[in-house]
Parts: structure tokens; C-alpha cells; sequence
């Protein structure tokens, strides 16, 4: 056999193009591997930092998280995203699993939103194709999960303006219009626009972040959880920072989080010189008015209710300002005793959020100085 003839035998045998295809079908057509169609959608499904960000959040959302933190930092040419949510969490024997093509937790069930259909089995396996690493650092089954990506902003490009915060616009239809560039922060803002019925967001550095979960720890965690400094691997991922009884133990578990941050900062959070984070809806203003009652407006005419069911629901209530001055500081009075019982800060503003069937009130948890 000449070496030519050996060269075509080995790469039709063992070469690149053998492996990717299953059947040559003739006449320039092929049959592709699973494998190769499989890489070959995750190439297209990811195209960018921001394109990871919206199906982070949205599997997080699908696991039934009512919390998401989202950790963005770079160094360089590396991304890196942690995102941690009070969900349903991922079984360990399945930590690595999740990241392979068509493994999914909803077998008879799938979910359309504005970005298309959720639920195929493909977003994590996405992600880990284009990203130089993605792990999950800490999850189990019923105490939500810790998912750390990292990316080569050479090979996974972004947006180059993120530090813009998007504006937003209620149009004639009576919809929200966005603008600003499609970064980051644009991309999260729109997931907690659509997903506001759910899910708070919240977004910033991984020291943000870590404030962030300490305070909202401290006002899930019982009194006696938090004297005895109790920190197993059973305790729910985004409690486990506020029942550190120490700077090493609170450092030690924000790194165990894919939280990473210097001692100085970790001190800081400790010491109550670091304010958690505002939800990031909270955050949007609409025409100088407060996200939450345009876009409750928006979310009510746009049910696709009945004409009776609209009139008698998707209206909803709405309190007059001073009402609300008045109710928000009824509450700040209430919420002083429970306060001082448990050294916590009494100096805070509650969040009214008024819905059509709902009035929910987020009150932060600070500890006293």
C-alpha cells in the first residue's frame, strides 16, 4: 500500500471526519454523530458572557428558586459568574452529570418564555462547551446550588460597555421598552423584569454577593442556629455565610461558594461596613417612577385575561403614596422590638411591593454596628 493509499485508509478509519459522522448518505450528505449535532447546537446556543447569564437564570428559576445571586468579576481576558440560588438543588452523584448533553429534570415538562423554549437538557452542557470551566461547588438535594463559570473573554466574547445600567421606557402599548447595550447588566435586568411574579435577582462583585447572602441568612436563620455557629454541608447553600462564627469559618465558606475575596473584605462584611445588595428590580426606574408599579400595570394588561376577569383582577390594588408612608413606617415601628431582641439594626426602610393579588414586604436585615 503506497503512502498515500495508507494516509486516505487512516483518516477514513480513525481521522476527525469519521468521528463526526455516522452514516455518509452519498451525494454530499451525511448523517452527524449525536455527539457532533449536539456540539455543534451548544457553539450556537452560546455565544457570549451574557448568553450564559440568561440560561443560568433561567435554569435557576426553573429549579424553583425564589433567590438568585449572581457574582460577576473579571481579571483580564477571564469571566467568571457564580450564581447561587435557594432552588431545588442538584443531587451530588449528579454534580457532573448535569453538564452532559439531555440530562434535565423535567421530563414531561418544559418552559416557553420571551427567550424560547427551556427544558431540553442542553443549556449546562452549553455552557461547559464554550466556557474553560463550569462547576457546581456546593449543592444538594433541597438547599439550593453554587454553579462557578469561567470563560476566555478571547474565545467567549461580551459587550464591551458593562458598566452601563439599561434605561427603560413604558411605551404606548403599555409595555416596557429597554435600551441601553445588551451587557451584563441588561440581560439580568430583563430575566428579573419578566421574572418578577418569582424571583428576585440580585447582581454585583463577589464581595456584594457575600454581603448579600450574610444579611439574607441572618433573617432565615434561627436565633439558636446563629449562637451556636452551626455551618454543616446540610444547612441551605444561601444561609451558610450568616452562621459563620468566625472571620477564617466566614472566609473559608464564601471560597467554598466560588466566592473569592480577600480577608480585609470578609472582615468588613462581618463588621457591617458592606450593605447587601437591593433586589435588582428595585433598582429600575420607569419614567422616574418605581419599577414595581409600572410594571405591575404592564404584567396586569398583559395577562390575556377575560374582559370580566380583567376588570374584577388584573387591576389589582394600588395604595396612594402617603398610605404607603404611613403603612411602611407602621411596620418599621412594629419590626423595632423584634429588632432589638435580636441586636439587629432598627434603622431600615421596608420595600412595599404592591401586585394584583398580593402586598409583599421585604424588610433587610442588618446587625447592629
Amino acid at each position: 500500500m503506497g503512502d498515500g493509499n495508507l494516509a486516505s485508509f487512516i483518516e477514513d478509519v480513525c481521522g476527525e471526519g469519521h468521528l463526526r459522522v455516522e452514516t455518509d448518505l452519498g451525494g454530499g450528505f451525511v448523517r452527524l454523530r449525536s455527539s457532533e449535532a449536539e456540539r455543534r447546537q451548544a457553539a450556537q446556543d452560546i455565544r457570549s458572557s451574557e448568553d450564559i447569564i440568561i440560561e443560568m437564570l433561567r435554569n435557576a428559576r426553573d429549579a424553583h428558586a425564589s433567590n438568585i445571586f449572581v457574582a460577576c468579576t473579571r481579571e483580564g481576558s477571564t469571566r467568571r459568574i457564580v450564581m447561587i440560588d435557594d432552588g431545588d438543588g442538584v443531587p451530588k452523584h449528579l454534580q457532573r452529570t448535569v453538564f452532559e448533553p439531555r440530562v434535565t429534570s423535567k421530563l414531561d415538562s418544559m418552559h416557553m418564555d420571551k427567550w424560547g423554549v427551556h427544558g431540553r437538557g442542553m443549556a449546562l452542557y452549553s455552557i461547559a462547551v464554550n466556557a474553560e470551566s463550569a462547576t457546581i461547588s456546593a449543592s444538594d438535594s433541597g438547599l439550593g446550588s453554587a454553579f462557578v463559570i469561567q470563560t476566555d473573554l478571547n474565545k467567549l466574547p461580551e459587550k464591551t460597555d458593562q458598566s452601563s445600567f439599561p434605561t427603560f421606557e413604558l411605551n404606548e402599548a403599555g409595555t416596557v421598552a429597554v435600551r441601553g447595550p445588551k451587557n451584563i447588566l441588561r440581560t439580568a435586568c430583563e430575566f428579573a423584569i419578566e421574572s418578577r411574579a418569582a424571583v428576585n435577582v440580585f447582581i454585583g462583585s463577589s464581595t456584594d454577593i457575600a454581603a448579600t447572602l450574610y444579611a439574607f441568612g441572618l433573617g432565615k436563620l434561627s436565633a439558636e442556629d446563629r449562637l451556636s455557629g452551626k455551618n454543616d454541608s446540610r444547612l441551605p447553600i444561601c444561609k451558610r455565610l450568616s452562621a459563620c462564627s468566625s472571620l477564617s469559618a466566614f472566609h473559608q465558606t464564601a471560597e467554598s461558594l466560588g466566592l473569592l475575596m480577600s480577608e480585609r473584605s470578609a472582615r468588613r462584611i462581618l463588621d457591617g461596613q458592606i450593605a447587601p445588595l437591593s433586589p435588582l428590580l428595585a433598582k429600575i426606574k420607569i419614567d422616574g417612577f418605581q419599577t414595581t408599579h409600572a410594571l405591575e400595570r404592564e404584567g396586569a394588561e398583559s395577562q390575556g385575561k377575560t374582559a370580566n376577569a380583567t376588570s374584577r383582577h388584573a387591576k389589582g390594588l394600588k395604595l396612594a403614596d402617603e398610605d404607603a408612608a404611613r403603612f411602611a413606617r407602621q411596620i418599621s415601628q412594629a419590626y423595632a422590638e423584634l429588632a432589638d431582641a435580636y441586636y439587629l439594626d432598627a434603622n431600615i426602610e421596608p420595600h412595599i411591593r404592591v401586585s394584583k393579588d398580593a402586598i409583599r414586604i421585604t424588610i433587610p436585615v442588618l446587625m447592629q454596628s
